[in-house]
This record gives structure tokens, sequence and C-alpha cells, in this order.
């Protein structure tokens, strides 16, 4: 690649420290107000940019790849899921498309816990009631939840933060059952001693909490179907730190609502910011503004990665976080 500094645009603002790093090692230009690009800003940074520096909250379509210039070279993804960029249109264009995997793993396996926890502990209902000041005071019978030890927890999706979640519900007494793809390593499975379901159906009638972690695909989208959220028992919770497509969330407000399912935490959304109003009045409910990911460790970490990606792919080598479309 050439020994000019690279053009690089930033859709959203980076912790400072990465943005300053940028601007020393490349020609970045920075979005100072931090507010999502227009449809059009992202035309204008697509036929300018020698790298794009998107956010999952940025839809790279087919549409907007098509209007990129010859020199766009590299998206450099600020996140982990890659839904949101048409990879076949990038591909087809002789774009490269990086993320930042991995760094995220622990952050977002504490929310999901976090998630599993105050949901049937009933936290959410039970720091309203404090501070409103109608609280009595203690009860034999007040704000009766119920405890997660010795309950079965249901993970769709074993990969990293999958696997994370299963060792830190281990350690609140849960037993693991799992649905993947495939089965997991025979190792690690025996460490965690975890229970596989080749058959999600099977897994969704017999555990007492479910764990969304897979990816949205094609294959994904709405996976948790209406009929498929009516197979879980009625005191069953449900916990989704992935992503909102995933689960049909029009069903499960309906389910939540007439207590076929018992609770829900959710932290993410079909069409983010906007929270269905069916889940909104649910008091069976906590929702959190999609904060998975949301350390400042992680965020420098991320940073880290992507500044990593555009170098290496600059200096003329395939970037360590290059996306592969096979293997999603």
């Amino acid at each position: 690649m050439s020994q000019k500094k690279p053009y690089v645009i930033l859709t959203r603002t980076l912790p400072d420290s990465i943005e300053t790093r940028m601007r020393e090692l490349f020609d970045a230009r920075l979005n100072e107000i931090d507010e999502a690009l227009s449809q059009e800003a992202l035309i204008e940074a697509v036929k300018l940019a020698d790298v794009l520096v998107p956010t999952v909250t940025d839809r790279i379509d087919a549409e907007l790849i098509s209007k990129a210039g010859d020199q766009l070279k590299l998206i450099a993804s600020f996140g982990t899921g890659v839904d949101h960029i048409d990879l076949a249109a990038a591909r087809q264009r002789g774009i490269t498309v990086t993320n930042t995997p991995g760094v995220l793993t622990e952050d977002t396996a504490d929310v999901a816990m976090a998630l599993m926890l105050a949901v049937p502990r009933r936290i959410a209902e039970g720091d309203k009631r404090a501070r409103s000041g109608s609280w009595q005071g203690w009860s034999p019978t007040g704000m009766l939840g119920h405890r997660i030890n010795g309950k079965r927890l249901g993970i769709i999706g074993m990969g990293r933060i999958g696997e994370a979640i299963a060792r830190r519900a281990r350690g609140f007494g849960l037993s693991i059952h799992y649905h993947n793809r495939k089965a997991v390593h025979p190792e690690t499975e025996a460490e965690l001693e975890a229970t596989y379901w080749e058959s999600l159906d099977q897994m969704l009638s017999r555990v007492d909490i479910v764990c969304v972690n897979c990816p949205h695909t094609p294959a994904t989208h709405q996976l948790l179907s209406r009929e498929r959220l009516a197979l879980m028992r009625p005191s069953a919770y449900l916990v989704n730190t992935s992503r909102g497509e995933i689960v049909d969330e029009e069903a499960l407000a309906d389910l939540l609502a007439e207590k076929q399912i018992a609770g829900a935490g959710l932290d993410v959304y079909s069409d983010e910011p906007n929270i269905p109003q069916g889940l909104i009045d649910l008091p069976n409910v906590v929702l959190l503004p999609h904060i998975g990911s949301a350390t400042i460790e992680g965020r420098l970490e991320m940073g880290d990665k992507v500044i990593i990606n555009i170098q290496t792919f600059w200096d003329g080598h395939t970037p360590p976080d290059r996306v592969i479309e096979a293997m999603l």
C-alpha cells in the first residue's frame, strides 16, 4: 500500500486517547458532536474515505457501498457484530471488513449475569418502590421473587460470550444447557458440566432461564419466534444481550403480559433506540439501553483493535480481525 497516511473517517466520537492516536497515525476526520451521521453524510464519507470506521448503529448496506469511491478499501468497524454491514456487497467491491472480537466477552457476560439476577429477584421493581416512597417496610411476603441457584440455564450460542456466561452461572449454582450449531470441545463441555441440545425446541421447554448469545444472521433472524417462545415454561425467564432481531418482540410482550413467560431482561432491541411500548409497560421486564459492552476498558481495547487493523492493512498485510463471511 501507499506510504501516505490513509484518510480515515469516524462516524461517532471515540475515547479521547483513541482519537488522539488515530490523529497521530492517520489523516483522521473525527465526529466531534457524537451524533449518528445522516444517510447523506455517510454517502459523502464513503465517497471520500480510504478507511471508514463505523459503529454497529451505522447501516452499511449494498446501496451505500455502491456509492463508495474506488479509494475505499477498508471498513474497520468499531464493534463485534457485523450484521449492519453487507459483507457480500463489500467483497464484490474489493473492500475488506474488520471488527473488534474478543474484547467485549467479559463485559457482555457481566451484563447477562446481572439481568439473570435482576429479573427473578425483581431488582428493578424493588428500586422503583424504594425510591417512590410507597415502601412500608419489610414484610414476610413482600417483593417475593425466585432464586436462581439450582435452576437450569439454556444458552443459545456457545461462543466466547456464551462460555463466559456459563462460567459465571456455574458460580451461582446454575446447571448449564446449550444449543449451538455443533457441540463445543469435549474438554470445555466437561469443564462446564454442560448438556448439549441439538434441538433448540427441546431445550426451550426444559430450562428455567434462556440466554440469547448467538449473532444475528439471516439464519437467526427471529430465531425465537412466537411458536418457539411459547415452548418456554410459564416460570422461565428470557435474557437477551445479543441482538434484538433474534427475538420476536411483539410475541414476547404478548406472552409476558399473559404470564406465559415469567419475565425478561433485555439489553438489545430490533429497532434501536425504539423499544416496543408493550415491553416498556410490563413490570416483569428489565430494560437496559444496550450497555452490554459499555465499559471504559472495553471501549479502549476496541479502539486499539481498530487502530491495529487499519495500520496492518495499510502496511500491506491481512488485518488480524478480518471478517470472513463463511466463518459467521
